[in-house]
């Protein structure tokens, strides 16, 4: 079959790899739709945990063409989608729910042969039926589970008043889901007009490419979908006392912020991560399904296999207009 390969840092190749092998709990998968996602241009500009080589793509869905002798819940022909992150179950941190921390975690596209490529496999636990969605709707599951998972950390208020700094196909999942948790008023900032406008359509409240204009101690949310480190410094001054602040966005490895301590604890400031999801996908599939979540209008570019290398430059230098890129293997 074909693959995009990360050999190592900067060097990647489409080339013909070896059908995967299929273990006896495992779901062989004809992958139909896979997302670029920030994390696939970390691992390949060698700023992310991973194992090299390796078959990227962690965000993706497709057809069941096989499934070992133990697998019992699904057969060929079934439409699914894959959660990426693999926990062994009876670690301290898997049997005390949290299993994103597991001590012996694996993850498809990560440290294991991932979605960029024709066929993938998968244990049957991270499998995911996604009856009448789309295959590039489904893709999405991954990355809103994650959003979902840090919606339900900051745990927002009915009528709760949000800041969310960036307008990316991430933050654009955040501004919806604030929403669905009863949030009445999200004012989204970025400096891209396009993304503003598409923030609108979504239902943000107000939006604007200044920062500096919004009022300061203000918001009972600030939630930073950036991962820039003065970005998320700024944070501090636009939450009102008693309030939170989530940062979202993934920064670099080696990045720092300062902030000073006297004024979190004089305004009792909360500020919490996000790391991954926890057991968020079948919530992610049923607000896709419900119509509640729009992750159609996200999706800016479908490409070939052939063409990985260049969504990953697209989104490394905002070379041209892009919002989530969709690779499409049955295209090569």
């Amino acid at each position: 079959m074909k693959a995009a390969v990360i050999e190592k840092k900067d060097t990647l190749s489409v080339q013909e790899v070896p059908n995967p092998t299929l273990a006896r709990d495992e779901v062989l998968i004809q992958v139909h739709a896979s997302g670029i996602c920030g994390t696939d241009l970390h691992i390949y500009k060698g700023d992310y945990k991973g194992t090299y080589p390796i078959i990227p793509g962690h965000e993706f869905s497709g057809v069941v063409k096989e499934v070992g002798p133990e697998v019992r819940n699904y057969k060929s022909g079934d439409r699914v989608s894959v959660e990426p992150n693999l926990s062994c179950g009876v670690c301290y941190d898997c049997l005390n729910n949290r299993q994103h921390f597991c001590e012996n975690t694996q993850a498809v596209g990560v440290t294991r042969s991932g979605g960029m490529a024709h066929y993938v496999t998968a244990p049957e636990a991270a499998v995911f039926p996604i009856g009448d969605l789309s295959f590039e709707e489904a893709a999405f599951m991954e990355p809103l589970s994650c959003v979902l998972h840090g919606v339900e950390r900051v745990a927002p208020g009915l009528a709760d008043r949000v800041l969310l700094i960036g307008a990316g196909p991430i933050g654009l999942l955040l501004l919806q889901s604030f929403k669905v948790k009863g949030c009445t008023r999200i004012e989204v900032v970025d400096k891209d007009k396009s993304r503003l406008e598409m923030a609108m359509k979504m239902g943000a409240t107000h939006v604007t490419d200044d920062l500096s204009s919004l009022p300061k101690e203000h918001y009972h949310i600030v939630c930073d979908a950036t991962g820039v480190s003065f970005l998320m410094e700024e944070t501090l001054n636009y939450v009102r006392p008693s309030g939170k602040i989530l940062w979202f966005g993934v920064p670099h490895t080696d990045a720092t912020v300062t902030l000073p301590p006297f004024r979190i604890f004089e305004k009792e400031i909360t500020i919490m991560s996000s790391y991954t999801s926890l057991r968020n996908s079948w919530q992610a599939l049923e607000l896709m399904q419900t119509g509640q979540i729009n992750v159609k209008d996200l999706i800016s570019h479908k490409l070939s296999l052939e063409e990985f290398e260049r969504g990953l430059k697209i989104m490394e230098t905002h070379s041209e207009p892009a919002m989530k890129i969709l690779i499409i293997p049955t295209l090569s």
